[in-house]
């Protein structure tokens, strides 16, 4: 009751999220379900989302206009300026989870494809044939790597032997 006698919550916000469902949580903090309230932000040109999308741009439209550091500016191109970067900032976001994601799906098929392999392993099963053929499909691409080219003189035969007896059984 002492809040709504006073004038209601004043939310006061150093700087800008990248989010701006944040920022909104924040302004919706203040003045909730019709009691009074208000939000205001303060934003830098040096603060991380002005840096990185749009604070050059304000810098510039700052000093053509004459207008000091130090003032406080309220306009609509301010606002469009932060909400583009917050919208670029989010788009950004997005693609990162959306790879990520994506990522992860390779890897789970992956996964399943050597979960179903050792299954097979662990049960007994025959799987010299499957063996055989990743070994043959190795050899395959290890050759087309050092001998690619049609022409025989071009091809990396000591480099190809030297890949190959890494992994060559030495004896003891």
């Amino acid at each position: 009751e002492e809040v709504r006698q006073a004038g209601g919550l004043f939310i006061l916000g150093t700087e800008r999220h990248e989010s701006r469902r944040i920022d909104n949580q924040l302004r919706g903090r203040a003045g909730r379900q019709g009691d009074p309230g208000e939000s205001r932000f303060f934003i830098s040109l040096e603060d991380d989302l002005m840096r990185k999308f749009g604070g050059e741009r304000v810098q510039t439209v700052m000093q053509t206009l004459g207008i000091e550091d130090d003032v406080p500016i309220e306009n609509a191109f301010l606002t469009k300026t932060i909400e583009s970067s917050q919208r670029k900032v989010e788009g950004r976001n997005f693609s990162i989870r959306k790879n990520v994601l994506d990522f992860d799906d390779v890897m789970s098929q992956q996964r399943m494809t050597i979960y179903s392999q050792r299954a097979k392993v662990l049960d007994g099963e025959d799987v010299s044939d499957y063996v055989k053929n990743m070994i043959k499909e190795t050899i395959e691409e290890n050759v087309k790597t050092y001998c690619s080219d049609d022409y025989p003189e071009n091809w990396n035969l000591i480099g190809l032997r030297e890949h190959f007896c890494k992994y060559a059984y030495k004896g003891r």
